[in-house]
């Protein structure tokens, strides 16, 4: 039995391997979701998984169930109107929380959502940080997601060991929001560059080359990026299941284009493709990953 104990909320294509992680590193661990049977599901695979292990590892039916007896309490769901509803809600977690515990939010919300719900822990006593990720279903999978922070130092420094258990980086950007963002701008970086690789590949086959003869010598100078060494072979092939889809990257760009808004700053690129990704959406490639943006000139 841990002298920790975590709980997790959202046990998502992020949140079910993020949650095992925690498992793992030796934190007992209480798990809730809106559909029980996955819950129930993810404490019989991982108990599985460490039968030789002391850790304690529950499902809860209701959220506050879930964080009663949490030291820091996990949550990945999916919009602002979800993790409102997660902490402040009707039996939300935030009214059955001890006092001193930590709330560690990695959805991808917005700012102002995180000021909110920061503003709403620190009333009742309970430590808040914002914590959007970055890596995808393989990052989750593989417990090496970048995490970015935004809140109180000294609740960070609380976090940070805990969740060290499914990140290989983890920083603290400044006051809360701050995490939010950081992913923001992270998200505004992979939209253009996806784009930019969609009209390159497609330059490529149009004029007959050998596309993948050509990223693997470009790949060796400055146009490489994380983009091209993941899915630029993918692209070619027209296969896109790869994790994050286009639904959720549309609901970030939409985000960060509010956000810009209100601060006044222009961001023409940001919102040409999002536009593209909505031609993507008529498209019915919705749960397609965001690498789906060459659908638009392969079809």
């Amino acid at each position: 039995m841990s002298e920790i104990k975590v709980a997790f909320l959202g046990l998502g294509v992020m949140g079910y391997p993020m949650a095992g992680h925690l498992a793992k590193a030796g934190y007992d661990v209480t798990v809730y979701n809106r559909t029980t049977v996955k819950a129930e599901k993810w404490v019989e695979e991982y108990s599985a998984s460490l039968d030789e292990s002391d850790v304690e590892l529950y499902m809860a039916p209701t959220v506050a169930g879930a964080v009663a007896d949490a030291d820091f309490v996990f949550a990945c769901v999916g919009a602002d109107k979800d993790v409102a509803e997660i902490c402040t809600g009707e039996n939300g977690a935030f009214a059955s929380m001890k006092s001193g515990a930590v709330f560690v939010d990695h959805t991808t919300a917005s700012a102002e959502c995180a000021r909110d719900m920061y503003a709403a822990a620190k009333e009742v006593g309970i430590g808040f940080i914002d914590a959007p990720v970055s890596g995808g279903e393989a990052g989750a999978i593989n417990g090496a997601l970048t995490v970015m922070c935004g809140g109180d130092n000294e609740t960070f420094k609380r976090a940070e060991p805990v969740i060290a258990a499914f990140s290989k980086s983890c920083k603290l950007l400044g006051d809360a929001g701050a995490g939010q963002l950081t992913k923001m701008v992270n998200q505004v970086c992979i939209a253009g560059v996806v784009q930019g690789l969609s009209e390159a590949l497609n330059l490529a086959i149009e004029a007959g080359l050998d596309a993948g003869a050509v990223v693997d010598v470009i790949s060796k100078g400055a146009a490489q990026s994380w983009q091209m060494e993941n899915r630029a072979s993918t692209m070619i092939k027209g296969e896109f299941d790869f994790g994050f889809a286009v639904d959720w990257m549309r609901k970030d760009l939409g985000i960060v284009l509010n956000e810009a808004n209100s601060l006044g700053v222009s961001m023409p690129l940001t919102a040409l493709v999002d536009q593209f990704y909505a031609d993507v959406q008529k498209m019915g490639g919705n749960r397609q990953d965001t690498s789906s943006l060459i659908r638009r000139f392969r079809g």
